[in-house]
């Protein structure tokens, strides 16, 4: 991924492509729900279209807040400690 501008030669604008990459993993939603929740806002993106975004771009937004998330079990440490 060109990491100057990951969205450059991207039909739709960057915007929209991370909020549908958010909103699929951050929400239990499949690929032909952020469809038609696109279609209900007038933009047509097809399904597929959604799931190469979120082949593409998931790792790169993984890595990059990676480091912000804190930990939620704790039953990791416990198992380190003894």
């Amino acid at each position: 991924m060109n990491s100057q501008n990951p969205f450059k030669w991207r039909h739709f604008k960057s915007e929209i492509i991370l909020l549908n990459v958010r909103w699929y993993l951050k929400y239990p939603l499949s690929y032909r729900n952020l469809e038609e929740m696109m279609l209900e806002r007038g933009l047509k993106v097809d399904h597929s279209t959604i799931g190469r975004w979120v082949l593409t771009y998931s790792p790169e937004i993984e890595k990059r807040t990676r480091h912000y998330l804190k930990p939620t079990n704790d039953a990791y440490d416990l198992k380190r400690t003894g």
